[in-house]
């Protein structure tokens, strides 16, 4: 999203842990912003982001990997469980709320007994990387529908692989 707009990410405001980069998609504005906290300490991250910007948790859409859904996938909800995810968990725990917007993208169950966190850390294969590729774009499009038309319109959308849920 940051590099189809021509945004570079900057350092935030002591108090935050992340980076961040503001812009405005067809008149809306929006703040993208990359935790520097580890994955599942998110929470620690997306709630002084709230606070600093004025914003309320159903403003907010985060991103993430899902292994529950098949690989290249996408799926968009509001106030759902954590589903296993420790980011999303931190998040709805710093929060205090479940009711916040989530884009997960399938990352696929791990092989056998392979762990998990070994499976989603590794790195994609060739063939994995273009279809990755080709899901970054169609997240990136979800996300600029949010920003423009909200949630439940960025859920309806039809442009990439979204499914309702």
């Amino acid at each position: 999203m940051a590099q189809r707009r021509g945004a570079s990410f900057k350092r935030a405001k002591r108090t935050v842990r992340a980076e961040i980069t503001e812009l405005q998609v067809e008149g809306s504005r929006a703040v993208l912003a990359l935790p520097t906290t580890f994955m599942n300490e998110s929470g620690q991250a997306v709630a002084p982001l709230l606070r600093y910007f004025g914003a309320e948790p159903a403003d907010v859409l985060i991103v993430h990997d899902d292994i529950d859904l098949p690989f290249a996938k996408m799926r968009l909800q509001f106030d759902r469980g954590s589903g296993g995810n420790n980011g999303a968990e931190s998040v709805i725990r710093a929060l205090g709320t479940r009711e916040f917007w989530r884009l997960k993208c399938g990352v696929g169950r791990p092989p056998g007994r392979m762990d998990p966190a070994s499976f989603v850390l590794r790195r994609f294969t060739k063939k994995e990387r273009v279809e990755v590729d080709l899901m970054m774009q169609w997240a990136a499009d979800v996300v600029e529908r949010f920003i423009v038309e909200g949630g439940e319109a960025a859920k309806q959308s039809t442009g990439g692989p979204a499914e309702n849920g």
